[in-house]
Parts: structure tokens; C-alpha cells; sequence
């Protein structure tokens, strides 16, 4: 079937209403590239503009921007705020690429340990310890928190909120020894450890045994109690000696162990 031909009025109506149509087009398309006279008028690829972009984006990975944030809180002593962030003149990302990268910025921050501080109470902080203290069996250490970073507190929040996490780990229950104390100790162990060895313990020998009993302290610690000029370690080995001879154990000159009398 043809296709019915509007009459000449009829045609002249459809042709106004289609050139009515066409200017309004055009001035609305005016009307959406008008731009303040203080802005350039550029033509981008908005393509190209999103691949730019996003390699810029690219250049930190969400690893190291949670690096960024774990070494803003060891600097500030506490979980850094957007603010503190900002501020801070070693950090190398600004607050809002941590955002585009994870969304907010707490969860950014929970991702990298750092738990906002209004979301924890001190109960709470104290209650986290007790659970890892009772998943390892012995009181936790900074280290066994920062093993565990993207779950627990930081270490350094404990500090901020307690003043240390050996007061934190105080309140919370644990056993954790002061100074002299915390020597005696070591050279309990260290005197069980000789026994062991039959001989008295170099560095290497404390650092072996502490990767199968991690309640030992570091060889480093033990190293830095002692204030003597030098030779700390040397210093160590010798309170060993003196309290295997106080036990009656035969310590030979060169540090081995004999017989006991």
C-alpha cells in the first residue's frame, strides 16, 4: 500500500513544527555548552580523560597507600584523622587518593589495622588482648599485633590510649615484668638455655631458640637492657655464668659446662 501524502496545508504544518523543533534543538545545545567566560572552552576525549586518570591512580597501590597510613600512625603515636594526615609533611599520598582507592577513609584505615578510635572503647582495646592472649597461650606481643594488623589494633594505638602497650597489657590481665624484673627473667632462661646447649648462649643460639618459644624476648632486647659501654651481650653471658655457679654448675673459662660438683 502507497503512504498517504499530507495535503498542502497539512504539509506546511509538519514543516513549521520540524524547524521548531531543529532551533529548539540547537538552543538547548547552545544553552548546555555555555560556559562562565573566566572558563577555557577544550575539547577532550573523555575517553582518553579516564585512562589518564586512571594511571595516575595506578601510581600507589592500595599496599602502599597502607603503608602510608601504618607509617602516618607510627609517627602521630595514633590512628591519624584525615586532618593529621594532611598535615603530616612525610606522607606521600593526599587524604582523598586514599578514599578513591578504598571508599572512605575508615576503611581504608581498617584495612590497614589502624581501627578509628571513637569505634573502640578502652574495654573493648583491653578485650581484643585478652582474645589474643587466649588464640597464643601467653601474653601478646607488638609483634604478634602487627602480624595480625589487618584485624587487631595497633600497637600504637594501645600506646596512644594507655601510654604503653605493657601498661595495656597490665590492665588487661597479663603478667608483664619491669625492669630488673624483666633482666632476672632473662637470665633464668638464659641459664636454662646454657644447660641445654652446654655452654652459655651466643646471639645466634637466643635468636634459634626464641623462633621456638616466642613468649622469649628478642636477643636485641635482652642486648639493650643491659647499660654497660659495650659488650651488652658479653655482659648477659656473664650473669648467666654467675647464677649457673650460684646453682653449682661447673662453667669453664671458655663457657662451656661441666659436671657439677
Amino acid at each position: 500500500m502507497a503512504a498517504s501524502v499530507p495535503s498542502g496545508e497539512e504539509g506546511r504544518r509538519c514543516s513549521e513544527r520540524l524547524a521548531e523543533f531543529v532551533e529548539r534543538s540547537k538552543l538547548f545545545a547552545e544553552m548546555a555548552r555555555r560556559r562562565s567566560p573566566k572558563r577555557a572552552s577544550v575539547r577532550i576525549d573523555e575517553a582518553e580523560l579516564a585512562a589518564f586518570r586512571a594511571g595516575l591512580r595506578r601510581r600507589y597501590t592500595n599496599d602502599e597507600i597502607l603503608d602510608e597510613l601504618r607509617a602516618a600512625a607510627e609517627r602521630t603515636g595514633r590512628s591519624p584523622t584525615m586532618r593529621e594526615f594532611a598535615k603530616d609533611p612525610e606522607a606521600r599520598v593526599h587524604p582523598q587518593t586514599v578514599i578513591e582507592h578504598f571508599g572512605t577513609w575508615n576503611a581504608a584505615k581498617r584495612a590497614a589495622g589502624l581501627f578509628p578510635r571513637r569505634f573502640l572503647t578502652r574495654d573493648e582495646l583491653l578485650e581484643q588482648l585478652r582474645a589474643l592472649g587466649e588464640e597464643l597461650g601467653r601474653t601478646p606481643t607488638a609483634r604478634d599485633l602487627a602480624a595480625r594488623r589487618r584485624s587487631l589494633p595497633s600497637a600504637s594505638l594501645y600506646a596512644h590510649t594507655f601510654g604503653s602497650l605493657g601498661d595495656a597489657l597490665r590492665e588487661a590481665g597479663f603478667e608483664v615484668l619491669r625492669g630488673e624484673e624483666r633482666l632476672e627473667r632473662a637470665v633464668e632462661q638464659g641459664a636454662a638455655l646454657a644447660v641445654g646447649l652446654g655452654r652459655l648462649p651466643k646471639m645466634a643460639d637466643w635468636a634459634e631458640a626464641r623462633r621456638d618459644d616466642p613468649a622469649l624476648l628478642s636477643e636485641w632486647q635482652v642486648y639493650r637492657m643491659l647499660d654497660v659501654p659495650r659488650g651488652a651481650w658479653t655482659a648477659f653471658q656473664f650473669l648467666v655464668r654467675e647464677k649457673l655457679r650460684a646453682e653449682g654448675a661447673d662453667v669453664r673459662p671458655d663457657g662451656s659446662l661441666g659436671a657439677a660438683d
